[in-house]
């Protein structure tokens, strides 16, 4: 069986090509790099507890959407806080686009609230501290700013704002998706309350004039009684009348 040739790279000159190569976003051939590259017997133990080395793995398992991987090697290795919040990403979206592909929809904030709660941060890539889902103040302004100017970013316009403001293109991407949703809601939720206000305006004038003729009706009949049996007769009139306009005036409303 043909043998590849192991090559004497040492485990510092992986790492520098996985760093380089992450960097440069090109995740494609990070990946080629990673399955092809033989190293000599010596390194491989060195590589497999090489930082830069697993971050590329686990970059490589999250686009190939090979996330019981990804989970695998998060969870395996203690990483430097200076990698957390790049691991952290990858391990929230790929349990947010594991959630959506399950129940079939995109994801709301509440839903993506949910998924972090049954999927806490390993402490592997998390040193305890807790973490907000809120953006700092400066961040929400660019934000907003960008948004009042153009509420659908292109991918390159996104890439800027991540650049701005610290986050990551999907944070921004996740951002202006959950803004949009808010303010349909929002306008929706004006429409309604003004389509109410509108019908009970228009109802109010029918209630004041109904009132205005049981009133009328109700009168004459009792102010003309003459007799005292007139008297019980019109009494019983008025009772069976108003006991009708009280009826009618309950299925109106």
């Amino acid at each position: 069986m043909f043998q590849l040739p192991l090559l004497n790279f040492s485990a510092q000159q992986v790492a520098g090509v996985c760093e380089t190569l992450e960097e440069s976003g090109d995740v494609e051939r990070l990946g080629r790099f990673l399955w092809s590259l033989p190293v000599a017997p010596a390194a491989c133990e060195a590589l497999s507890r090489n930082e830069s080395v697993l971050r590329a793995r686990a970059v490589v398992a999250f686009h190939g959407g090979h996330f019981r991987e990804l989970y695998h090697i998060l969870e395996s290795h203690k990483f430097p806080k200076e990698s957390h919040a790049k691991l952290q990403a990858l391990w929230l979206e790929a349990h947010y686009q594991e959630a959506e592909k399950l129940r079939g929809r995109p994801l709301g904030p509440v839903d993506k609230y949910r998924v972090r709660k049954k999927f806490p941060l390993p402490r592997t890539i998390w040193d305890g501290e807790q973490k907000t889902h809120c953006f700092k103040e400066r961040t929400r302004h660019l934000l907003r700013e960008w948004y009042l100017q153009d509420p659908y970013p292109n991918p390159g316009k996104k890439r800027e704002l991540a650049q701005a403001t610290g986050l990551t293109p999907t944070q921004v991407g996740n951002w202006f998706k959950n803004r949009r949703q808010r303010d349909r809601a929002a306008a929706a939720k004006n429409r309604l309350q003004q389509a109410s206000l509108c019908s009970a305006g228009a109802a109010g004038p029918g209630r004041a004039a109904l009132a205005s003729e049981e009133e009328s009706a109700g009168e004459p009949l009792l102010g003309s009684a003459s007799s005292p049996a007139a008297s019980l007769s019109s009494k019983a009139a008025a009772s069976s009348a108003i006991s009708i306009t009280s009826s009618d005036s309950e299925c109106d409303l």
